[in-house]
């Protein structure tokens, strides 16, 4: 048996992008002249990713053999001290991404075919309708049903309060960052609890049955709410209820599904999607420290369009991505502004939110 021959990375760097908002990529390099890439965008905290990445990692990928994966993945998520959390691992997995890039290029093959081959010959993809009303979200759905969807999110603003997050002007597409700054939304779980079972009767009675339904909690809800929620969606058949409770709790999923008795429902999105028996997984379920964190009941800090960044080209030996700000000190995302001194931590509340909220 050969023994295949080392594939050192000689250089790393990150490229951020801005068409609207920051897109990181991560690029590795080899002594061969070859490239990997991966994704490291963490909505809302990219340039921590970027921190993360330039400073912490990418002076420790210097030097090694690319082709050794498994050994890099184990390094970098062992070696460090602070483990887990989602700017850790939105950087590991950029790594890991990068890497199995190269080494597809390497095999001379496309990475699916390396990882097992084609097994469908498309996959299916939902479209998001949101709308202020219930009736505008409906327009919305109709119009991705034209389009040939056969699966639909439906986010529809709630009846008394001013802004929803994850209701957003933007149609055919959903992005939900919306400024410099993070929008702050009251919330009321009564009124929320209230209106969403109206906007699926209302889908059900204009989609018909043929098309599957999607919906997303942003997990706002307590394992109590969340399982009164899916009691009260059961006729409507949806095909997934996204983020009813807070992720890093995980003992509210399992509160949860306890009282919704489904196991359909005991689990986000993210985890429905994962492999139940994973050699990649298997250890200690690492996919789980990459879901989002909660945000607040009363505020969302978790979509933000951060000015942009420019990054020059940055020497092999260097353990520092340098920066050159693209912007003022006046227009400074809030990732880069230092927060107002003193500042109580009463003013955040508001004395309107539900008083369970303010408990």
């Amino acid at each position: 048996m050969s023994k295949t021959a080392a594939m050192p990375i000689t250089n790393a760097r990150v490229i951020v992008t801005c068409p609207g908002r920051n897109f990181v990529t991560l690029k590795i390099e080899t002594a061969d002249g070859s490239f990997g890439l991966g994704d490291a965008t963490l909505n809302g905290r990219e340039l921590a990713v970027v921190s993360y990445l330039s400073d912490h990692v990418l002076p420790c990928l210097i030097g090694r053999d690319a082709h050794q994966i498994e050994d890099i993945w184990q390094f970098l998520y062992r070696g460090a001290y602070w483990r887990r959390g989602p700017v850790t691992m939105t950087a590991i997995a950029a790594v890991d991404t990068a890497l199995w890039d190269l080494k597809a290029k390497a095999a001379g093959m496309p990475l699916y075919q390396l990882l097992g081959g084609a097994c469908r010959s498309a996959v299916r993809v939902y479209g998001h309708a949101n709308g202020e009303t219930v009736e505008e979200t409906i327009a919305e759905a109709q119009r991705y049903v034209g389009l040939g969807y056969t699966a639909i999110r439906l986010q529809s603003g709630v009846p008394g309060l001013a802004s929803t997050y994850g209701v957003s002007r933007d149609k055919m597409f959903y992005e939900p960052a919306a400024g410099a700054l993070p929008a702050e939304n009251r919330w009321s779980t009564r009124k929320y609890l209230a209106s969403t079972p109206e906007l699926f009767e209302a889908a059900r009675a204009a989609l018909g049955g043929d098309v599957d339904l999607l919906h997303d909690t942003h997990h706002r809800l307590t394992p109590i709410e969340a399982a009164r929620l899916g009691k009260d969606l059961e006729p409507y058949r949806l095909f997934w209820l996204e983020d009813t409770v807070a992720a890093d709790n995980q003992a509210s999923l399992a509160i949860y599904g306890a009282l919704r008795r489904s196991p359909r429902s005991t689990t986000s999105k993210r985890a429905a999607m994962e492999p139940p028996i994973s050699r990649r997984y298997a250890w200690p379920r690492r996919c789980i420290s990459i879901w989002r964190s909660p945000t607040s009941g009363c505020r969302s800090t978790c979509a933000t369009r951060h000015k942009p960044m420019r990054y020059s080209p940055t020497p092999i030996a260097s353990t520092k991505v340098s920066c050159i700000p693209a912007m003022s000190p006046d227009s400074a995302s809030i990732s880069m502004r230092p927060s107002p001194p003193n500042t109580p931590i009463s003013a955040l509340i508001s004395p309107s939110i539900d008083s369970r909220m303010a408990r």
